[in-house]
């Protein structure tokens, strides 16, 4: 499975952004997907997940309420719609992929991921 990412630029504080990371292959609906962010200086860090069927979805507790991860199988792609952006969601985003279900514990831990996207900056400007 190869993962691009793509969507990201710059943007004012309080404004939006969509990300999408669209996926090779035949078997994205069976993979449950995620985006990851990492800014200079700091480790990867979760930000949501998706099931493989959509019924299902991770955030952490700093982007509830501002990000909604969702997918089109169809299409092989899923989106982070990001809302009320602030400065400190300057990061790099990563798209990746799991096979398995994952309680929220294991689903947050980047190296259950076995595949990863090239990522996207996303520079947010106060």
């Amino acid at each position: 499975v190869q993962l691009q990412g793509s969507g990201g630029g710059l943007v004012q504080a309080g404004g939006s952004l969509r990300l999408s990371c669209a996926a090779s292959g035949r078997t994205f609906n069976s993979l449950a997907m995620a985006w990851f962010r990492q800014a200079p200086g700091k480790e990867r860090a979760f930000v949501a997940r998706i099931s493989w069927s959509g019924d299902s979805t991770y955030y952490t507790d700093l982007v509830k309420g501002r990000f909604t991860i969702s997918r089109d199988n169809a299409k092989n792609t899923v989106y982070l719609q990001m809302n009320s952006l602030y400065p400190e969601d300057t990061a790099v985003y990563y798209c990746a992929a799991d096979r398995w279900a994952r309680n929220y514990n294991d689903a947050v831990k980047p190296e259950i991921y076995v595949y990863w996207g090239q990522g996207t900056l996303v520079t947010v400007s106060s």
